[in-house]
């Protein structure tokens, strides 16, 4: 791309809320998966107004834009790899409003997602979508790649949990979508377009997410099983009742010898672990508990235990959020990838991946939200050696979710990372629209570019 980058124009918008300092901008030129590129500026800014701007000096001089959230990604999503210049939200920080009578809040999209949680719980609300990341993770980056989190499998992700987004297209246009309310049908959906699309078609300025009631009561138990398969069938079987459990976690045998490095024995030692929690009502949760243990039972299980403290619930949830960052110290190079099946198919994907892991000789640890059938696979080379072999691997994988009626990602997106395998997920009718709509938002292909989507 044909480029000199408007620093004058920069310098008027921002004042002195952009540097192109190159030690300064390196900082902002990684994220998650390890991967980095140096962008020229960086660009803070704290209205929209100033987005707007932004994009229409950029579209002029041809330079790219880049939308940084607090760069927890995992797929390269928030690398600048042709340079240019790096919008990081953090200065827009903003609750706008908690509107508790009509369940909504209005956010700028780099509020932090526990801090939005945080306001909202004193008004009896709180925002499903809750990565991991939530402590350090914004709003923003949240809508960006569609996550989720445990409670999707209940609640669901952030498409479902959002009603309207103000937002500047690659065009240099603002435009308003969605509605505040909580049903509307009034032309194509804008809104659930642009989530997921990581910062190709436009810049989320601000968000209106739809807030729901926290439940009153809540149970939460475990149940170890003999292996893995014993484990994913009665994931098969907990969502094959009426009961919708509030998150439905799977970890697998390697990874709970992390687990228990980390949180010492009350983590058990077992071939695979479900980690079940059940919402709602006091006087329905009995019933509802009661449901969610009938269908885990069955072949294979070895414990079921039901946290009988807030503790001890606390400790079985650190340990499940502690696993993606232990395993960096087994591999710093680990490659992390966030797969779905339908959740009946859960079974043949444990199993198709134990063959991948003996046949290629790298260790694969899984875990995630079974829930949803989205399970975090995770290879882990610990050398170069291994990291060749991982590499051959990965596309076995993919091959593998998709032949079981799955998709590439559930919540992490594309980015760099899965970009080359994305024809393997699409319908290449379907690919072609998406390019037509990413030229009818961004003509001159400013927005993000060498991501998600792959090259014609």
């Amino acid at each position: 791309m044909s480029r000199v980058l408007p620093v004058d124009g920069l310098r008027a918008i921002f004042g002195d809320a952009v540097t192109f300092d190159a030690a300064e901008c390196l900082a902002y030129g990684y994220d998650n998966s390890r991967r980095q590129a140096q962008p020229d500026a960086v660009a803070f800014p704290t209205q929209h107004a100033q987005v707007l701007e932004l994009v229409r000096a950029c579209r002029a001089a041809r330079v790219p834009v880049i939308a940084r959230g607090r760069g927890t990604n995992t797929t390269g999503a928030t690398v600048p790899v042709q340079g240019g210049v790096v919008v990081s939200f953090e200065r827009m920080n903003r609750i706008l409003r908690i509107d508790a009578e009509d369940r909504y809040a209005v956010v700028e999209p780099g509020v932090l997602n526990a801090d939005l949680q945080a306001a909202v719980t004193g008004h009896g609300f709180f925002w499903p979508p809750d990565p991991t990341s939530s402590p350090y993770c914004t709003i923003g980056g949240n809508l960006a790649c569609n996550a989720a989190g445990p409670r999707a499998v209940k609640y669901g992700s952030c498409r479902e949990n959002v009603l309207g987004l103000r937002a500047v297209a690659g065009n240099g246009e603002e435009f308003r979508c969605g509605v505040y309310t909580s049903k509307g049908a009034v032309g194509y959906d804008l809104t659930r377009l642009l989530i997921g699309a990581e910062g190709t078609l436009a810049l989320i300025t601000e968000a209106t997410l739809k807030l729901t009631p926290k439940p009153s009561a809540k149970r939460t138990l475990s149940a170890s099983y003999v292996d893995i398969a014993s484990a994913a069938a009665a994931v098969a079987r907990i969502m094959a009742q009426p009961v919708a459990p509030c998150a439905l976690e799977f970890i697998d045998d390697e990874a709970l010898r992390l687990a228990r490095a980390h949180a010492g024995e009350t983590i058990p030692d077992a071939g695979a672990l479900l980690i079940i929690e059940v919402d709602g009502d006091p006087d329905e949760l009995p019933r509802a508990g009661a449901a969610v243990v009938a269908a885990a039972r069955g072949a294979g299980l070895v414990e079921l235990h039901v946290a009988a403290t807030a503790q001890e619930t606390e400790q079985l949830w650190a340990a499940r959020k502690a696993l993606s960052p232990a395993l960096r110290t087994l591999s710093p190079n680990k490659i992390n990838e966030d797969v779905v099946v339908p959740v009946s198919r859960l079974p043949e994907l444990v199993a198709d991946l134990r063959a991948i892991s003996a046949r290629h000789r790298v260790l694969i640890v899984n875990f995630g939200h079974a829930g949803n059938g989205n399970i975090h696979v995770n290879l882990l080379p610990r050398d170069a050696a291994e990291h060749e072999r991982a590499e051959r691997a990965l596309p076995e994988v993919f091959d593998c979710v998709i032949r079981l009626g799955g998709t590439l990602s559930g919540e992490h997106g594309i980015g760099l990372a899965k970009r080359e395998f994305l024809d393997k997920a699409l319908d290449a009718n379907a690919l072609q629209l998406m390019r037509a709509i990413k030229a009818q938002f961004d003509p001159d292909g400013i927005l993000n570019p060498g991501k998600l989507l792959p090259e014609p």
